[in-house]
């Protein structure tokens, strides 16, 4: 199983996360994006844990369901494995070897690049362009992550009726989905950050020019938010993830428990993009993106803008795909 991307045109994408399984049927038709149909079904509490899919065969189970609700046309499937599971290098290599003979050198030089076993791996590589040490070389992107963390996500898909043809890096799927929206941000910005609040982390990307040149993960999503409804009244981990999605809290929710954990995403926010600004010439961002399942949060956006002093804006990928009739299932 090779990483990074297919020729193929009609892939249905698939993102398997801690608390869900989202599902996409994308189609490309004369150079645009169709959304035909999309899924999302909730994760029960331990099937995947820090990144790990515990039950294969139950994930499985979920992607077979979605597949068939939302009438996905055909079985060829992209998904990704974390990038903090993933190993990349760039390398310089000679401009005039063959793919064949480049894969042949990287697995001759492979304990350079990789701490572990070759037989335990999977990698992959793709030329980025000329290298800037010599004209007769080029700039190689190496990727490698350790066979387990394919094979999970390779045998759920199986599971679930569905053949896995792209393995991508989740950053490098962002990036992408970020190049589809950034034109679209006001007033042309040079440096963006892209803040994408998870379950249980948070990951800051900064990019320049639409491109990323900075990433930093943090312990900190949307589990605290959920956790702080279970405290307050008395809810399981299910009811309270229920009760925040479906807005159906008591009067005192916002000022009591949601002001607070907005406060306190903003904190986070605050600090990863001061270690950026500690690390690098800039002192100042143009624009913030909030990515990821906390980032519709009613009043986070408005709240971070008034904080920062930055316009603050919701990601939306979806701005120029058109949307099929079928909708979200």
């Amino acid at each position: 199983m090779r990483l990074f991307t297919s020729k193929s045109q009609n892939l249905i994408g698939v993102d398997i996360c801690a608390t869900s399984v989202k599902l996409v049927d994308i189609q490309r038709q004369q150079g645009m994006f169709h959304l035909k149909s999309y899924g999302i079904e909730r994760l029960p509490e331990g099937i995947v844990v820090d990144k790990l899919l515990v039950d294969t065969e139950a994930v499985g189970h979920i992607i077979a369901n979605l597949a068939k609700r939302c009438h996905v046309a055909g079985s060829s499937a992209a998904t990704a494995v974390s990038g903090s599971a993933v190993i990349t290098k760039i390398i310089d290599m000679d401009a005039a070897l063959s793919d064949v003979e480049r894969e042949a050198q990287i697995r001759l030089d492979a304990d350079q690049y990789i701490p572990y076993p070759l037989e335990d791996v999977n990698l992959d590589f793709e030329v980025l362009g000329p290298s800037l040490a010599s004209d007769d070389m080029v700039q190689v992107l190496l990727a490698a992550s350790r066979s387990e963390n394919v094979d999970q996500r390779v045998d759920a898909l199986t599971f679930g009726g569905l053949q896995t043809k792209v393995m991508d890096i989740e950053s490098h799927a962002i990036e992408r989905a970020f190049g589809l929206m950034v034109n679209n941000l006001p007033n042309a910005p040079e440096l963006v950050a892209l803040i994408d609040i998870g379950h249980n982390q948070t990951t800051l990307y900064v990019a320049k020019n639409g491109e990323f040149i900075y990433s930093r993960e943090q312990l900190f999503g949307g589990v605290q938010l959920t956790e702080a409804i279970q405290n307050r009244y008395g809810l399981s981990a299910e009811e309270a993830a229920v009760s925040k999605r479906e807005r159906t809290l008591p009067d005192d929710y916002y000022l009591d428990v949601l002001t607070p954990f907005i406060e306190n995403a903003i904190q986070q926010i605050t600090r990863s993009l001061q270690f950026y600004f500690s690390s690098s010439q800039y002192s100042s961002i143009d624009h913030v993106v909030l990515a990821g399942g906390s980032s519709s949060i009613s009043g986070l956006a408005g709240m971070a803008q008034q904080k920062l002093g930055v316009t603050v804006s919701i990601a939306d990928p979806c701005r120029q795909i058109r949307i099929h009739k079928l909708g979200r299932f």
